[in-house]
């Protein structure tokens, strides 16, 4: 551990030039040439050989240790949001509407990091460490996980785990959160049209107003959760935007609702969107009018791996003391598209810790949010023990075995 900490404290300054760099240059999901291009300039920079443009603008290098063994993933995305920044920082964004409100930044800049250190200690591990550098994660329906997936990240050589991180506000630098199980849950979308007849607002009798249906829909999609899901189930249902006429004196033809169902079981998250639409179906053609409904499919929920998250808890307890490190007692209802990849090997997703002490917390995808840069060192020295952890000589013999030969 200590070796670690002096490689780390050795990159510091260089970390903090990535942070700025990347945070000074966000962009959009899908629109991220400049930033992979960095990325993949600063690995060649260190003597790696990357692959680019993996599944879009995703970013893969490989570092291999002293010998065979397991190859262990280690994941950062790096798209940014539709946020007009207002940090006030000296390397603010300089994109006008777009910044790192989500500290994707600081994952890529960590995971950079934590590559340097890693290539210091190739003679104390066995395998190989592949560094994913994973684009639009924000957007589900463009997700960079999935089609990094599709172009073979998991293969050549083949992953057999993957481990990522996420910044946290709430939780102060020096602490990480975890549990195994369910981490996050599943993300998906739905857009309702009420489709009603306009007319003029004094005569609301020659026309079927979609707005008071549409209100009557929102009421009655709440009874869901209440009423329909079992209270030891976790589910969120939550009608974000309503877009609905077009003048105060004209009763309006059409109503739409959008939002956003988060569950965490297959089956709760199967029944509440089947039961959304009875229920649109029920209220609109009760009241005259029809609709249109479409649910869409966004990320699974990301299942942390037990034994993964055993053995990542203890190297945490090494690195930052045990006291600082929590078993989460609940998973988030946000979406990750983390789950792309635990979903085809084991994985393993923690929140790291990055409240700025003394100053009040602005959470992640808010115009002001600025994590605490002590909270880099903190996720290079995670990563890099974590990967030593999983790919110690030891672990790698437990995992190799050979089964006893057959007797005849």
């Amino acid at each position: 551990m200590d070796r670690i900490d002096a490689l780390a404290d050795s990159f510091r300054e260089e970390i903090r030039a990535h942070w700025h760099w990347l945070h000074a240059h966000p962009e959009l999901s899908g629109e991220e040439k400049e930033t992979a291009a960095y990325i993949a300039t600063e690995l060649r920079k260190m003597g790696l050989e990357p692959r680019e443009n993996v599944g879009g603008y995703g970013v893969t290098a490989l570092i291999r240790g002293a010998g065979p063994g397991k190859c262990l993933g280690l994941r950062a995305d790096f798209d940014a949001l539709p946020i007009q920044e207002c940090t006030g920082l000296p390397f603010a964004s300089q994109n006008p509407g777009v910044m790192h409100a989500c500290g994707h930044d600081a994952h890529t800049a960590m995971l950079l990091g934590a590559a340097r250190v890693l290539l210091k200690l190739r003679d104390c591990f066995s395998g190989s460490v592949k560094l994913i550098f994973q684009p639009s994660e924000e957007v589900a329906a463009a997700s960079g996980a999935r089609r990094m997936i599709a172009d073979g990240v998991l293969e050549d050589p083949k992953v057999d785990a993957v481990i990522g991180q996420h910044v946290n506000p709430f939780d102060p630098t020096g602490d990480i959160g975890v549990r195994p199980g369910p981490m996050t849950a599943a993300s998906d979308g739905f857009v309702i049209t009420v489709h009603g007849k306009g007319s003029h607002a004094s005569e609301p009798d020659q026309g079927v107003d979609a707005v008071l249906i549409g209100a009557h829909v929102i009421t009655a999609l709440q009874s869901i959760i209440s009423r329909n899901v079992s209270p030891f189930d976790n589910s969120v249902l939550t009608i974000g935007k309503v877009n609905a006429g077009t003048r105060r004196n004209i009763v309006a033809e059409t109503c739409t609702l959008e939002g956003t169902c988060r569950n965490l079981k297959p089956e709760v998250r199967d029944a509440v969107a089947e039961r959304m639409e009875k229920i649109v179906k029920g209220v609109t053609e009760g009241m005259g009018a029809g609709y249109s409904f479409s649910f869409i499919r966004g990320y699974s929920p990301v299942v942390n791996d037990p034994a993964l998250c055993e053995l990542v808890v203890r190297a945490a307890s090494g690195v930052l003391g045990s006291e600082h490190v929590h078993i989460e007692e609940f998973p988030e209802m946000g979406g990750e598209d983390f789950s792309c990849f635990s979903e085809k090997v084991p994985g393993l997703y923690y929140h790291l810790g990055c409240g700025r002490p003394g100053e009040p917390c602005q959470g992640v995808h808010n115009s002001r949010f600025v994590p605490d840069e002590e909270a880099l060192q903190v996720g290079v020295r995670l990563l890099t023990a974590s990967a030593l952890a999983y790919l110690s000589p030891a672990e790698n013999a437990d995992r190799q075995t050979p089964a006893p030969a057959q007797q005849n």
